[in-house]
């Protein structure tokens, strides 16, 4: 997917990057506080890990109602979401501990999500991270026909109604992940020699992908149809409801981030030079919300917080509260947008209402 090389401007002449990153340093140091995770994510990692694992050992065990297990599958989605957000996505980025073991350890449980580490690091860290809602350079913007993010993206008839089934499909991203995207990602990231550090062999990445798919299949199907009493199809239903939960529940918060009605979606020029620096390209492409919510910033990992993700994608989300005083003022302070929505509902109908924009038919299709 990704074209030309882009370039971002390298002229700052307010300072605003180099300002912001001496105040933030400056909080770290003075508090004498370490950038990464502490107890209370650590905490966070056996709740998120207990909501996952627990259903799924009682679905095992006990003898209840096919109903009941639905809600622990759906209880198993949540948890699942939940290690993605808060865990697996601090260790990706290197920011869960000092120690790059851990944060290896980690960034692994994508595996649990149905993942891949080398294809997840690649879209989110390399192409999401830099290329930030940049049209044909952020996979994140590329839903293939069936969704319309962009005024750049082609358009057709039935994204006039991707407003209202757009949401349904949401949460299918997990899913996918357990079944098609992994495979098309290596391949297209391999032969582009795409990598967030060593690039893997290519037998290495396959045999990966095809042990770590072995073992979920096995995990979270074959052993409960061969040591539960669910017949095969209502283990099926449980496993597709389970990734359909922690699919929906990602999707949304995700969207929330950069697909509302305030984001930009700059192009570069014809020589693939961006506007602005990387780090006000940031600001305009990113927004927070409900970040006054103390459910909604424990439980999405700081994914509300995306202003201060996307600027310092190293320091542990259990910090962005902090430090978002820090990022806001000096925005304002420069005269820089702060995008931000005071609640999930809020920044939820701005999500769908750019949806309804990007579906109307434009002027000169793109």
């Amino acid at each position: 997917m990704q074209q030309q090389p882009l370039r971002f401007s390298r002229v700052d002449s307010k300072k605003f990057f180099r300002t912001l990153n001496k105040r933030v340093n400056n909080y770290f140091r003075e508090n004498d506080i370490k950038r990464t995770g502490n107890w209370q994510l650590h905490l966070k990692t056996i709740v998120m890990f207990t909501l996952f694992l627990a259903p799924y050992f009682l679905i095992l065990t006990l003898n209840i109602g096919f109903l009941w297990k639905i809600l622990l599958s759906i209880v198993m989605g949540v948890g699942m979401a939940g290690i993605g957000m808060n865990v697996m996505h601090d260790g990706n980025h290197g920011s869960y501990s000092k120690k790059s073991w851990v944060n290896k350890v980690m960034g692994g449980t994508i595996y649990f999500l149905a993942g891949n580490v080398y294809n997840w690091q690649v879209q989110h860290n390399v192409l999401h991270h830099t290329y930030t809602n940049v049209h044909g350079h952020d996979e994140d913007l590329d839903a293939g026909r069936v969704i319309r993010f962009s005024e750049h993206a082609k358009w057709r008839k039935f994204h006039k109604f991707q407003h209202y089934y757009s949401i349904f499909l949401y949460g299918l991203l997990t899913f996918n992940w357990a079944i098609t995207t992994d495979f098309k990602q290596s391949r297209r990231y391999l032969a582009q020699k795409l990598s967030y550090g060593k690039l893997p062999s290519p037998l290495k990445q396959w045999s990966t992908i095809a042990i770590t798919k072995l073992i979920y299949v096995t995990l979270w199907i074959v052993i409960p149809i061969l040591f539960s009493n669910l017949a095969w199809w209502q283990v099926l239903i449980g496993f597709f409801v389970m990734h359909y939960t922690a699919g929906l529940i990602l999707s949304v918060v995700f969207q929330l981030a950069h697909i509302v009605d305030h984001t930009e979606m700059p192009l570069p020029d014809k020589d693939g030079n961006m506007k602005n620096t990387w780090a006000i390209h940031q600001l305009m492409t990113t927004t927070n919300f409900s970040t006054k919510n103390k459910i909604v910033n424990w439980f999405t990992g700081g994914l509300n917080h995306q202003v201060e993700h996307h600027i310092f994608p190293n320091i542990s989300h259990i910090h962005y509260t902090k430090i978002s005083e820090i990022v806001r003022n000096t925005a304002k302070e420069f005269n820089l947008p702060y995008h931000e929505y005071e609640t999930t509902r809020s920044a939820i109908k701005a999500h769908f209402l750019h949806l309804k924009q990007m579906g109307a038919k434009p002027t000169i299709a793109a």
